[in-house]
């Protein structure tokens, strides 16, 4: 894509001269003789570098860098000055100027910088683009799904990100937790900051508490150097502790006084340190009932349940089914560079009525299966895992092919088609009263 450069000069024929150099290296030049139609300029083009002379009849180029950098922060400007002035080329730099360079002294140099500053330029665009696409990927409206239960939970979410509150984000493994805790981050007044994640039932006590707090070099076996703590990375950002209710309780009350005070000592250090970060902890336990029973610290209970969001199940919100499921057909028909795959009806209801224990995690490691195994772009029910084709009902609700409810359906049809109907000689067979088989007939809906 051909480069935008500005040239600001009040100096008609210098300003000339400098345009044809930069043309002759095949970038397009607009000039402006002022640093108001100048500004204007900015405001009308797509400029990617700024050559600004530093005395201009309505101003100052050195001060008009910091106007420059607060409007398009993605433009460089280089500056250029009939006389080099040391507290001027100081400031300039202070101000976000590329670079500083005397006129006619330092001409070799202008090109070299150009392109120099292109490059920094470029690099700062394609910053931008992806930071929009990560704060895409976790903004609220990219959470999947239109059902009721869903929807209150985001509204929850979306009035507590802009607070600086501490959310407790609770419901069973697999439902998005951290896809929430992302999306309150990116929509908080600490977007932009980092956002560590760190899950607390992955590491041993110790461990974990290094990963927290971080260690000074020889603060036990291994510790070769110092070493930043997930707290201390998370200054001034967010903090996001995935299922805390798997931390050891003397860890806890380090936690709580982190919470209280912003203030912790690493592992094998003496000196304090402060942190300024907003927490958000999930789990799937009940942390109300873990702390009576003296498995959670009640008082860091009562700190993070400041903000409780429950995050409802899968099987709580059926209509989501459908979306998450093309979103997830979309995604890997693409990363297994196959044409986009549709979903069968019978796929779809199996998927509908199944239970989902695993919640949207689940769905997602089906559908990936599924796309893999395809053959024809059409996802049938064939391609389903075994548990969710081969789904009975029992008092109108879905039961597992591993449950033994569905293995007694499964026998009493097997010995009903071997007596061809028979139902006095299946219940013999079975060894039970003609009553409880025809009970039982009725139970499982055979006819």
């Amino acid at each position: 894509m051909l480069k935008n450069i500005l040239i600001i000069d009040d100096e008609e024929k210098l300003r000339g001269l400098l345009a044809r150099i930069v043309k002759s290296e095949g970038f397009h030049v607009i000039e402006a003789p002022d640093l108001k139609s100048g500004f204007k300029k900015l405001e009308h083009n797509d400029i990617d570098v700024v050559l600004c002379d530093v005395k201009l009849p309505d101003g100052n180029g050195v001060d008009f860098v910091s106007k420059i950098k607060e409007s398009f922060p993605v433009v460089e400007v280089i500056l250029l000055t009939a006389f080099g002035n040391i507290s001027d080329g100081v400031q300039a730099m202070k101000n976000g100027a590329f670079d500083y360079i005397v006129k006619g002294d330092d001409n070799d140099r202008i090109l070299p910088l150009l392109y120099k500053a292109l490059e920094k330029s470029e690099l700062q665009r394609k910053v931008v683009i992806l930071e929009k696409r990560i704060s895409d990927k976790f903004s609220f409206h990219t959470i999947i799904g239109k059902s009721k239960a869903l929807q209150q939970v985001i509204e929850l979410a979306k009035k507590v990100a802009v607070t600086d509150s501490t959310v407790l984000l609770t419901g069973e493994t697999g439902t998005g937790k951290e896809v929430f805790a992302q999306a309150i981050h990116e929509n908080s007044n600490r977007v932009g900051k980092s956002f560590v994640a760190l899950n607390c039932s992955t590491f041993s006590k110790e461990i974990l508490e290094s990963e927290l707090f971080g260690h000074k070099q020889g603060a036990f076996t291994g510790a070769l150097k110092d070493k930043k703590g997930f707290i201390e990375e998370a200054h001034g950002g967010t903090l996001f502790l995935d299922e805390i209710g798997e931390m050891p309780i003397d860890l806890q009350a380090k936690l709580l006084r982190v919470l209280e005070t912003n203030e912790y000592i690493p592992v094998g250090g003496t000196t304090v340190k402060k942190s300024n970060f907003r927490l958000i902890a999930a789990t799937n336990r009940d942390l109300k009932a873990e702390s009576e029973a003296h498995r959670f610290r009640s008082d860091l209970f009562f700190r993070l349940n400041i903000f409780e969001i429950k995050i409802p199940p899968l099987r709580e919100r059926v209509k989501d089914i459908a979306p998450l499921a093309q979103s997830f057909a979309i995604q890997f028909s693409a990363k297994t560079n196959k044409k986009t795959v549709q979903i069968d009806a019978d796929f779809l209801h199996k998927l509908e009525t199944y239970q989902w224990p695993g919640n949207v995690r689940e769905l997602k490691n089906v559908i990936e299966r599924s796309v893999i195994l395809v053959t024809n772009e059409i996802l049938t029910q064939d391609l389903l895992p075994y548990e969710i084709q081969h789904q009975t009902v029992k008092d109108n609700k879905i039961v597992s092919a591993f449950s033994i409810g569905s293995v007694e359906k499964l026998h009493i049809q097997k010995v009903l088609n071997y007596t061809k109907g028979n139902k006095a000689e299946t219940a013999r067979l079975l060894e039970i009263g003609i009553a409880t088989l025809y009970r039982k007939l009725d139970e499982y809906n055979i006819h």
